[in-house]
């Protein structure tokens, strides 16, 4: 044997037990432990999430070294590297519970910086999986220079690259904030996610807590909006995350796919779920469903902002964004909470280049004096703004009715850059509902018969191209992927 190879061998020993260490996270008996609480540890997480094989670590061996002898910490209590999803490279970063609680230290915070850097240059998804407590306590007794702040890294990803996080248990401090820049935020229902978790809050505030009273998935979900979407499992997550990946990443580069549901067919059921009578209330839900290929909906924050439904699906093999008033709820009126959640996921569809199909059903923005203090004028403005900023392929349908600042913040405004502007033939329009609009404005007997007169119906906005087309419902998923295929997709 050479004395060369002997060199090496040497070497190659010391690298393989230093890769052992880092693959062993925890230790046993701290990976026991995170089994025992029903979760999967970051290594686990990781290789369920991506394709099969198809991970490549960076930075496993930070935290091995400390440069103050300190023990070493495998990963320095974070896993990270490329892979794929769908056959779609992929960022992943997975906070390491095993490790510190999945604390964050110097090293942690170098590798952090490292993926999301590598995410930015290499223009690839970003995916989040965060379980742990914050900055590590001990961080202060150390000096490493000009350490890297994720933080702004990630923050600087908005609008270049998709970025999903899923909170996975207990997430605190800057690793949870950090999550928060995501434009899809998935967490299992047994999580909980906070700035700062019950003993700063007792320490601070004199307030004791539970992790759950402090930041439940439930309250996230359907009270604060900072989770889209809820998940009962970790595998449920992934198949989230992975769904939300496959539709974003690929969008603006994958032509329309033949596959089953995916043609074009009359859609007459849609004579059966709408009524005519602007009236009476039905889920918008099956709408949606109708119009899309099958079994390709997939809805997201579910649980907040109930009267408008935000729903990825593809639409003749077509990835797209679907925002529809929900007259089951509120009669579809715009609430703060609704035009809170449009105006995020319209801002998804822009930046990663999605069709957005709006479906027109609401008697307005919600008026009274709770919604005045919710702040709803500003939430209206800002969904409005960000569907007139959007500059991709907008398809305004008009399912019934459209009132006021309501139909303005659906896209519905003549000549708004809309690639077709559709309505079924028993829309009503107006600046105000002539229900109750006519006792505001003290109209007599005549001129209130006279507004809902004008307001009935498609015929009069048609005369005055208010709209492109009037459609059947028969025909509304066929005219609406004749205009998806107008602009096939490419990589340029």
């Amino acid at each position: 044997m050479s004395s060369n190879r002997e060199q090496w061998q040497s070497l190659l020993q010391d690298l393989n037990q230093r890769q052992a260490r880092a693959e062993a996270m925890g230790g046993e008996e701290r990976v026991a432990r995170q089994h025992g609480r029903g979760r999967l540890t970051a290594r686990e997480r990781v290789a369920r999430f991506l394709d099969s094989d198809s991970f490549n670590e960076i930075g496993a061996l930070a935290g091995g070294n400390h440069p103050n002898g300190e023990p070493p910490l495998a990963g320095d209590g974070v896993v990270g590297g490329t892979g794929a999803v769908h056959g779609q490279t992929v960022v992943v970063l997975a906070e390491d519970f095993t490790v510190k609680g999945g604390s964050i230290g110097h090293a942690n915070a170098a590798k952090r910086a490292r993926l999301v850097t590598l995410a930015a240059q290499q223009s690839l998804p970003l995916v989040l999986m965060l379980e742990g407590a914050g900055e590590r306590a001990s961080n202060g007794f150390e000096r490493y220079p000009n350490t890297p702040n994720d933080l702004q890294l990630v923050a600087d990803l908005k609008g270049k690259v998709p970025v999903v996080s899923m909170i996975m248990g207990p997430s605190a401090g800057h690793g949870a904030l950090t999550g928060m820049f995501a434009d899809f935020i998935i967490m299992l229902e047994d999580a909980a996610l906070f700035t700062a978790g019950p003993p700063l809050v007792a320490a601070s505030l004199g307030i004791e807590c539970s992790p759950q009273e402090l930041g439940s998935a439930q309250m996230h979900a359907t009270q604060s909006g900072v989770v889209h979407n809820v998940a009962a499992t970790e595998d449920e997550a992934f198949d989230q995350a992975r769904y939300f990946v496959g539709l974003v990443a690929g969008a603006s580069t994958t032509a329309p796919q033949a596959q089953p549901g995916a043609e074009k067919c009359a859609t007459d059921a849609l004579l059966d779920i709408i009524p005519p009578d602007g009236q009476r209330a039905y889920d918008v839900r099956r709408v949606i469903d109708a119009v899309a290929d099958r079994e390709t909906v997939f809805e997201l924050q579910p649980g907040y902002g109930s009267s408008l439904v935000v729903a990825l699906a593809r639409i003749g093999g077509i990835p797209t964004m679907v925002i529809a008033n929900q007259p089951a709820a509120l009669a579809g009126a715009i609430t703060t909470q609704a035009a809170e959640k449009a105006a995020h996921f319209i801002e998804v569809a822009d930046h990663f280049g999605l069709p957005l199909v709006f479906m027109l059903d609401n008697p307005g923005a919600m008026p009274g004096p709770q919604s005045e203090r919710d702040g709803i004028l500003k939430a209206a403005g800002k969904m409005f703004a960000a569907q007139r900023r959007y500059r991709g392929q907008k398809i305004v349908v008009t399912l019934r009715k459209g009132f006021g600042f309501g139909s303005s913040a659906m896209g519905m405004n003549p000549w708004d850059g809309q690639a077709i502007n559709l309505a079924l033939p028993s829309v009503s329009l107006g600046g105000v509902p002539a229900i109750g609009g006519d006792a505001a404005a003290k109209a007599t007997a005549d001129e209130s018969a006279r507004m809902l007169d004008i307001q009935s119906g498609a015929w009069v906005p048609a005369d005055s191209m208010a709209f492109d087309k009037i459609v059947s419902p028969v025909s509304l998923r066929d005219e609406i992927i004749d205009v998806l295929h107008r602009h096939p997709y490419s990589a340029d």
